[in-house]
């Protein structure tokens, strides 16, 4: 990553039923001793604000970062419910640049590396979207804050980001793809992507 980043926050999603794993938390699911979810704190601790839409984690133990955590309501309403109570979350001045970042990537410091060396070098007005493999992942990406601001407020001046799609929350942000290393954004659902992830598996 390069010696000076751009200014950003962060919005971690974290709150999802985990149903395909018989709703054990992702968040929770250990690498190398290490949960998903400090992983991906740690990745994004040079955030100005961190926020983790999901559950406060119990234990003890201190998340990287220092995020607030908040939920969205009702909870389980879906990544576009929880990235706007993540935002609006936010307290004082925005950042130019907004990561959004689902929890459960094994390699979430890799891939914000790439993006923020992307925000870096960027002399256009467009969001980055990790590319991997060709498919776009609006849950790995580095969004304008402005633009990302503009659309939640257009679809709540319209009604509820209840149960809406990722895509219609996004639809007016201008992106890009930013390729990434093949795997970077490879993320779980099932046991076997666990497995597949060197996550232990209980």
């Amino acid at each position: 990553m390069r010696a000076n980043p751009p200014l950003f926050d962060a919005v971690v999603l974290a709150g999802g039923r985990s149903s395909r794993l018989g709703g054990i938390p992702k968040a929770g699911l250990l690498v190398e001793g290490t949960t998903l979810l400090e992983r991906t704190c740690a990745a994004l601790a040079g955030a100005a604000h961190l926020v983790v839409v999901g559950p406060e984690t119990d234990g003890g133990r201190a998340m990287p970062g220092a995020p607030l955590f908040v939920r969205e309501e009702p909870a389980f309403a879906g990544p576009a419910a929880a990235l706007v109570a993540g935002l609006r979350a936010g307290t004082g001045r925005r950042a130019p640049w907004c990561a959004v970042v689902a929890c459960d990537m094994p390699r979430v410091a890799e891939l914000v590396d790439v993006l923020l060396a992307e925000a870096a070098a960027s002399d256009d007005d467009t969001s980055l979207v990790a590319s991997d493999g060709g498919r776009s992942q609006p849950l790995a990406a580095l969004y304008r804050s402005d633009d990302l601001a503009a659309a939640v407020a257009a679809v709540l001046s319209a009604g509820t980001a209840d149960n809406l799609s990722m895509r219609s929350l996004l639809a007016s942000v201008r992106t890009r793809p930013v390729p990434v290393a093949p795997g970077t954004t490879h993320d779980v659902d099932t046991w076997a992507d666990a497995r597949a992830l060197g996550i232990d598996v209980p």
